[in-house]
């Protein structure tokens, strides 16, 4: 039953996820742009690329052969997918999937010209001059977004007319890959925002996990919490617009689906073709299977017959505050003694300031108010320090 699965992007989502894989005897081989990156460190063998680089990517995908390739970050050749697929390989979830959710412009527009979900409006810009138009048919605020990025990099809101050229500099530097285009967004004045992690099998019903809450700044999640306070008609909504996503693009795997809850209903808002970063929540133990069995189990078309709540849970982040080549963790001793409390050191060799070089994860019983783990998770992230 071994299959080789060829992991493009080895940050701390990808190693979880080979950790999964190496509990059920898989092989993996994790790519990313620098060595010993965290999925290196518990993978079979590891290669460095550039994989923006089509020739690089695929040599890469010729030498090893794979089995499966499971992108887990955006910076990737991914019009590439579509001929691995004719030569046999699955991509996760699939070809159509990792072209499509990689940019948010091809995702959007499906989600809200063919499907008719409801979505913020929205334009697209590739100049400075596109995006005062696009501000100025949108209107103030809005956020502001490059159509390839992730954790947030890039993204920022429009709030005066003197915000915009800072905008459009931000999003350029926080562009991945070789497309400088951004998409503006009318703003959303949202109660909440939830990741609804989706599961799609081949042959077995489309599963979701409890909704999972977040809070954000900088682009970036900083507490995650599950399950998320959602009302019965918003949840069955936001089931019904992810599983009318998912299905069209197709594949097997999990899909981390966020979306906005507002006074009008639910809007849809992004979607990655993955394990979420908001979702390791579910390493906390809230669930029967975390969010990286769960992706694995779809790919290796293990049937799952059901996703069991079975505790409250928080994660909190653990970020650095400087630049370090050799970060080291002061506080954890502190954290291990804590009851119903763990943490993540992620083995990131570097650091730089904000950069996710971990995770608190609390969890009670599931009677116990959500916000109380919550606030336990955060305060115990403040006992932990990264230094140089």
């Amino acid at each position: 039953m071994q299959k080789k699965i060829l992991l493009l992007g080895s940050g701390e989502l990808g190693k979880e996820f080979v950790i999964a894989a190496q509990r059920i005897g898989q092989k993996v081989i994790a790519v990313d742009s620098y060595e010993n990156a965290p999925a290196m460190q518990v993978a079979h063998g590891f290669e460095v690329i550039n994989m923006l680089d089509g020739a690089e990517l695929d040599r890469i995908v010729a030498k090893h052969n794979p089995d499966f390739i499971v992108p887990e970050i955006e910076a990737i050749r991914t019009e590439r997918f579509y001929e691995y697929e004719k030569q046999g390989i699955t991509v996760v979830p699939s070809a159509k999937a990792a072209n499509f959710t990689m940019n948010r412009k091809a995702i959007r527009d499906l989600a809200a010209k063919e499907l008719g979900l409801r979505t913020a409006n929205y334009r697209y810009a590739t100049t400075k001059d596109e995006l005062e138009k696009a501000v100025t048919e949108v209107g103030m605020p809005c956020v502001v977004k490059p159509l390839m990025s992730s954790s947030g990099k890039g993204q920022s809101t429009i709030k005066t007319q003197d915000d915009i050229e800072k905008a459009w500099k931000y999003a350029v530097e926080g562009s991945r890959g070789d497309i400088i285009e951004v998409i503006v967004e009318a703003f959303v004045n949202f109660n909440s925002e939830i990741t609804l992690l989706t599961v799609t099998q081949n042959n077995h019903p489309t599963l979701f996990c409890a909704p999972i809450g977040h809070r954000q700044e900088r682009g970036d999640y900083q507490e995650s919490w599950q399950p998320a306070r959602v009302s019965q008609k918003d949840i069955e909504e936001a089931q019904d617009m992810a599983r009318k996503v998912t299905e069209s693009l197709g594949g097997a795997g999990l899909f981390g689906v966020e979306f906005f809850l507002t006074d009008e209903g639910v809007y849809f808002s992004e979607l990655s073709p993955r394990p979420h970063d908001t979702g390791m929540v579910t390493l906390a133990g809230t669930q029967n299977f975390n969010e990286f069995e769960l992706h694995l189990r779809a790919i290796l078309s293990l049937p799952i017959a059901e996703i069991t709540l079975e505790k409250v849970g928080a994660s909190a982040v653990l970020l650095a505050s400087e630049n370090s080549k050799n970060p080291t963790y002061n506080g954890i001793e502190k954290v291990a003694g804590l009851v119903k409390t763990d943490f993540r050191i992620f083995g990131k060799p570097t650091s730089r300031p904000y950069r996710r070089m971990g995770v608190i994860l609390s969890n009670d019983t599931i009677e116990t108010p959500v916000e109380e783990v919550v606030e336990r998770a955060k305060k115990t992230a403040t006992l932990v320090t990264i230094k140089s």
